[in-house]
């Protein structure tokens, strides 16, 4: 038994030994330039943040309790 897990936690040890520094580009490689109109370069954790287009946050409230639908002009049969 202890064969078989041996391999197990050699894999959740070497799993767990990632650095945690922040990011830098490589030696001889520069960030990629401004965004049109910025007035700073952006460092490497803010472009890893996602824009807020890419990830929009929810604004549509859930339904607690059933409902009658309104009317929707776009819902046509289809044309044939």
């Amino acid at each position: 038994m202890i064969r078989r897990l041996a391999p197990l936690a050699g894999l959740l040890l070497l799993a767990a030994c990632g650095q945690k520094k922040d990011l830098e580009p490589l030696p001889g490689h520069d960030l990629p330039v401004a965004p049109y109109g910025s007035d700073h370069q952006l460092s490497a954790s803010e472009l890893l943040e996602p824009p807020t287009q890419a990830a929009p946050e929810r604004s549509v409230e859930l339904r607690k309790r059933s409902e009658e639908r309104e009317d929707d002009p776009f819902d046509l049969p289809p044309e044939g």
